[in-house]
Parts: C-alpha cells; structure tokens; sequence
C-alpha cells in the first residue's frame, strides 16, 4: 500500500516543492526512522523499507534530521515538525554528547553506549549545522528560550573545539579527525569510500556550511554575543578562502578531494555532486557574512563550478546530474542527493547570471527527480537510478548516510527562491 495520498505536481514552482517536501520526503521518514524502542533512529532501511535494528547510528543521520525538521518548521510554520527534532535533539544529548572530553561520538550503538568515539569533525560540523538550526526554530516557534540557549550552547562548545583542535593553523583548514580526547590519530578516514588523509574537501565543506548556520543562527537566539559572531566571521572568511585558493582546481574547474597537510592532492575524482553543492554553499556563505568584497571574490569560482557541473555532469537530454568519474571512468548513476543539490546549484547560477541553461537544467533535474528519482508506492527518493531510470533497489533507502537533509533542503531552497 503507497504511504503517498496522492502523486505530487511537478510544476516547477514554489507550490509544486512544498508539496513535495510534506507529501513525499517529511511523512516518510516520520513513519519509518524513528527506533522508538531505543530513542534513536535506525542505522539502516533497506530499499524495501525494511528497518535493521542492529545497526550503530551515527551522529551524521541523527544531525541531520535534526536540521531538516527544524528547518522544516521554521520554513512551514508549523510546530508539529519540531516533534521529530526534539526526538533528534533529545537523542544527541543522551547520546552522542562526550561529557567527559567534549564533542560528539561519531556512532553509538543501537542501545546508546558508545560505539566510534573518535571526533569526526565532519561529523561534529554536523552538530553545529543541526544544533543552531534547533535553537533557532524552538525559539521561534515555542518562546522557548531556555532549550534555544541550551542547543546553541552546545553549538558554540563545539566551535571552540574545531578551532582549538581541528583547525591547521600552518596552512588552513580543518584536519579530518582527532582521538577521543582530541590528541592526534591516524584513523581518519570519513567512510569505506574515502582515503586516509590530513585534510579534505567534504570535511572542509561542511563545516563552512555549519559555520554559515551558526553564524546566522547566533545573530537570533545570543544576539548579545557579538565578539562570538565575530569570531565565527573571521573562521568563516578563511574557509571561503582555503576552498578558492587550495580546493578548488583552477586548471579543471573542479573540486579536489583529498589532501596533505599542504594541500597537496592525494587522489583524483571529480565528484559532480559535490562541485554544484559546493557552488551554492560556497556563495551563500559570503553572503552571510555580508562583505561585497568576499562575494565579489568567489563569483568566478562559484560559476566555474556551475558551469563545468553542466557542461559535463548533466544530462542534458534525460535530466540529472551524473555521480563521478575516478580513474577516467565516468559513472552516471544518479544518486539521490546528487540531484538535490544539482537542483539548488542549477538554480542559484541562474540567480546570479540569467543564463536560461541553467534555468532549464534545474527543470529537467527536477523532471528527473519526479519521474525517476521518487518512490511513489514505498515513499521517498530511491537512494541510487540508473541512467535507464531504473532504481538500484540493493542500496538502502536511509539510514546513517541517507536522511531527509539533502532532498528537504533541496526543496525548501526552491520554494524560497522561485518567485511567487
């Protein structure tokens, strides 16, 4: 039986993304994420809904549906959507939250204790990125202003633990991981797929993109820490400026994804998702700071990635966004939060320049999306399609990298931006 009432629209319009947000993607993991047993959500959902109870949980997922339902309230109005990231909150606070040596556990175990205590500090952006959006939407929305401190406190803590431990003051940047007690390790891979390295791009990236929240988030729930927000200006004016300078190749218009100490480059793949993700985060976090002077700087870097992401990871005929190319290989399996971002990336490049290819890019990635992409009888996004369009059903529906955070953002940044 479909756990969708209807097949959405799928006008490209404000509309048309915010049923898909409250029809496809929120119902579907209300229903199914939550291990209601434990407090925690589960770890894996297989493509056929089935949920693993046995699976650890990581603090990635449990951030990340912290922010989509806090987000989801704030941008809908709608308190109901906080039920699930108090859920969310509740179980980082009982959780994940290291009261000994500070920070987050990577993953627990399905009843709670510890599993990796090791400080991922993509993980701990993570936290930062899902606690200030919390505290920002329980205020909002509940007058609540104690949980509101509270969560953002526990956001403020960990920024001083990245800039203390995490940041390479050498030559910039954020390292990969740190111990339980944040001395030195050399376990820093991120997951199977990455490589051990000093430094990366997806680390790198998202914790400019936890900065930009804190940073917005501050202004509204501690208003009276100003030195704060200075702070996280400056931390932020320096990530924007290692992500132009040492991350993104000036030769190739692509993102670089592992590095040493130096940012030397460890590996080559391009990977299309994270160069138009990276397009739109990239531009949105000059802009909160406000400096014309930094907005002016990452133009040409913000474009040159949209512009490569189109001219050769988009399907111009089918619509979506194409995975990666490692070892002059190109896959062209479209994975879901790859199109989720193409989305927002495509849009956003239209924003800045008018070129209509860009506008009709998002449309047919959006097309895709809605034809190919959606689960309409199980719920949700498949997790990975063909370029026939045919869904890969051996990879999981959710779990510890998959939640509502990518699609849900997708849809809530082109709801906000299309005009009415």
């Amino acid at each position: 039986m479909s756990i969708v009432p209807q097949r959405c629209k799928f006008s490209f319009s404000p509309d048309s993304f915010e049923s898909h947000a409250q029809k496809i993607i929120l119902p579907y993991w209300e229903r199914f994420s939550r291990d209601v047993a434990t407090g925690g959500f589960y770890g894996r959902i297989d493509g056929y809904n089935v949920q693993d109870s046995t699976e650890s949980r990581s603090i990635v997922m449990t951030a990340r549906f912290l922010w989509a339902y806090s987000a989801s309230a704030r941008f809908f109005h709608n308190p109901a959507y906080l039920d699930l990231a108090e859920y969310a909150y509740k179980a980082i606070c009982r959780d994940f939250i290291d009261m000994e040596c500070g920070g987050v556990y990577w993953s627990v175990k399905p009843d709670g204790t510890a599993d990796v205590t090791k400080k991922q500090i993509y993980g701990e952006a993570f936290a930062i990125y899902g606690l200030s959006e919390y505290a920002a939407a329980v205020q909002e929305l509940l007058s609540d202003t104690d949980t509101a401190r509270q969560a953002m406190m526990y956001a403020v803590s960990l920024y001083n633990l990245l800039e203390q431990f995490a940041y390479e003051p050498e030559f910039g940047g954020y390292i990969e991981a740190r111990a339980r007690n944040w001395s030195e390790t050399v376990d820093l891979k991120l997951s199977p797929k990455d490589i051990d390295c000093c430094k990366s791009m997806n680390t790198n990236l998202h914790v400019m993109e936890a900065f930009t929240n804190l940073y917005r988030t501050a202004a509204v729930v501690i208003p009276e820490k100003t030195e704060f927000r200075r702070n996280v200006c400056v931390s932020l004016k320096a990530l924007i400026q290692t992500t132009v300078c040492h991350i993104f190749n000036h030769e190739t218009h692509h993102l670089m994804l592992y590095f040493d100490k130096e940012w030397n480059s460890m590996k080559q793949i391009v990977s299309y998702g994270h160069d138009i993700e990276a397009s739109w985060l990239l531009q949105e976090a000059a802009e909160i700071i406000g400096d014309n002077g930094v907005i002016s700087e990452v133009r040409e870097t913000v474009l040159n990635l949209a512009a490569t992401s189109l001219d050769e990871g988009f399907d111009s005929v089918n619509g979506g966004l194409y995975n990666e190319i490692e070892n002059d290989v190109r896959d062209e399996t479209r994975i879901w939060w790859n199109q989720a971002e193409a989305l927002t990336g495509f849009y956003n490049a239209w924003q800045m320049t008018g070129d209509i290819s860009y506008y009709s890019a998002a449309e047919k990635t959006w097309d895709w999306i809605c034809t190919k992409q959606v689960d309409y009888s199980g719920g949700e996004w498949y997790q990975a399609v063909r370029p026939d369009g045919s869904p890969v059903l051996t990879e999981d529906k959710g779990g510890n990298w998959k939640t509502a955070y990518h699609n849900v953002r997708a849809c809530l940044e082109l709801a906000r931006r299309i005009p009415r």
